[in-house]
């Protein structure tokens, strides 16, 4: 028997994937409320129009969400996750809370997945909050990067909120992780 060839991902996202609500952790305007996106761009710098980015995150008191609901929101569950498709620019943006550190003294951050055409499966990444210079410093995985490489993983704060480029490709490409072996606790 020969193994089945590979297909890529997409690009389908815009038909089979957005639900009500999808990008709205938390209502847009509530409290506590913060916009996250950015843009999702190619090896040359332009946006990709047809990619989904996901999101997983801690409230803001650090503990991770375990309520149902992501898929089907009732206005005032917050189960931590959300899904973004980009605009014709590229650009994608949720509306949520900000993460808290999930341990003491460790860095809050997004866990960050996404889609687009031409991948053979998703990329897994991550948007540290800019705030805590010292949990930055200390974090396993960002103290095990190359210092000119740390920067990719870190959200910019901005009149808006947070914003976070992903960059597939070329210069200043993201840090993506190879989550093959992971196998949840």
């Amino acid at each position: 028997m020969r193994a089945t060839p590979g297909q890529t991902v997409g690009p389908f996202f815009h038909y089979g994937l957005p639900y009500d609500g999808d990008r709205d952790l938390v209502p847009p305007g509530s409290v506590g409320a913060v916009r996250f996106g950015g843009r999702v761009l190619d090896g040359t710098g332009a946006g990709l129009q047809d990619a989904l980015v996901e999101i997983w995150q801690a409230r803001p008191d650090g503990t991770v969400p375990r309520e149902p609901g992501s898929l089907r929101r009732d206005g005032w569950t917050f189960t931590g996750f959300g899904r973004a498709s980009t605009g014709r620019d590229g650009r994608y943006a949720f509306s949520t809370l900000e993460p808290g550190p999930t341990e003491p003294g460790g860095a809050a951050f997004f866990a960050v997945t996404v889609f687009a055409r031409g991948l053979m499966d998703r990329l897994f990444t991550r948007a540290y909050l800019p705030d805590d210079a010292a949990a930055l410093a200390a974090d396993p995985l960002l103290s095990s990067l190359p210092e000119e490489r740390r920067s990719t993983l870190v959200a910019r704060r901005d009149a808006r909120g947070l914003t976070f480029d992903i960059r597939l490709q070329g210069a200043d490409e993201t840090v993506f992780l190879d989550l093959s072996g992971y196998r949840r606790p």
